[in-house]
């Protein structure tokens, strides 16, 4: 379990609590924010956050004179931080700061997953790296305005709306994968479609599948969206239905079987989620204009 955010982020700075926001909205990793203050700091290093693939940017909210800052064991910088900028670091290099002053910022923590994930979504190259100078301030007004709308939900959770909270963090991881990790859409979004990663989840569904088949609802489901809205919108995005994509993909792989002469038609047929032979030979030779046995002979020869 990472120490980046929380009660356990707390722990590593030496703060008696940190309130924290979690979003899950992206399936396969949390992005999280924390509200870390001090106002009786010690005089001693802080830290490190144990190593791992994630980044964090922290907001701060009042004034930092003369911070240290190091980065894998190596003092890297001596600056002072103003109240609203903000800073970017990088978990795989340790860094640690020496605050010997009252403070008091946003944590936002970004795991790598959570990056690759907000690039999957929007069909972009997936973020090496993040630019940034270690341990300087930067007025980004973006986080600034994001961190403003979280600063209430922090001091009173119980009366924050959940899908207003996971809009404003994955803004946040949005906003740092385009302005310090370059991330740029490949293509636009088709009007009324899926969105990149509920197309990837319905191909993942329905290939996992395609022997037994699966209800129009299952795979709705692991999208998020009802099962009429779903069929509309896998139209949109790849010209045909649901059904009619999954046949397509059974007659692309019954010519994939074709090939293994060890197996009969009837074996084809079932590996490919097909009735029988007949089903095989019906749907093969309207889709392809060849019977199945006739485009072995064609591979034979």
């Amino acid at each position: 379990m990472t120490e980046a955010y929380g009660q356990r982020l707390g722990g590593v700075l030496r703060v008696e609590s940190g309130p924290a926001i979690v979003t899950r909205a992206l399936r396969t990793a949390d992005i999280a924010v924390t509200e870390i203050r001090c106002d009786n700091p010690l005089r001693e290093k802080r830290g490190p956050i144990p190593r791992e693939d994630a980044f964090i940017v922290s907001w701060h909210l009042r004034d930092s004179r003369n911070r240290e800052y190091w980065e894998d064991g190596r003092r890297v910088s001596v600056c002072d931080l103003r109240a609203g900028e903000s800073c970017l670091h990088d978990l795989k290099r340790d860094p640690t700061a020496f605050p010997d002053k009252a403070f008091h910022a946003l944590i936002f923590y970004l795991p790598r997953a959570a990056l690759d994930a907000i690039a999957d979504d929007a069909n972009a190259p997936r973020i090496r790296d993040l630019s940034y100078k270690p341990g300087a301030g930067v007025n980004d007004i973006t986080i600034s305005g994001l961190g403003s709308l979280l600063l209430p939900a922090l001091s009173h959770p119980d009366q924050a709306n959940p899908l207003f909270l996971d809009h404003v963090l994955l803004a946040v991881g949005a906003h740092v994968a385009q302005t310090y990790g370059g991330m740029r859409p490949m293509s636009r979004l088709v009007r009324g479609g899926l969105a990149p990663w509920q197309e990837r989840r319905a191909r993942e569904v329905l290939l996992a599948n395609i022997k037994r088949g699966v209800p129009l609802k299952e795979v709705a489901r692991e999208c998020g969206l009802s099962a009429g809205y779903f069929s509309h919108a896998f139209r949109r995005t790849l010209g045909v239905a649901p059904h009619k994509w999954l046949i397509e993909q059974r007659v692309a792989l019954s010519k994939e079987k074709l090939r293994d002469g060890g197996l009969s038609l009837s074996d084809v047929a079932t590996e490919c989620g097909f009735s029988d032979q007949s089903h095989l030979t019906r749907v093969f030779r309207q889709a392809v204009g060849v019977s199945p046995g006739a485009w072995r002979r064609i591979l034979q020869r």
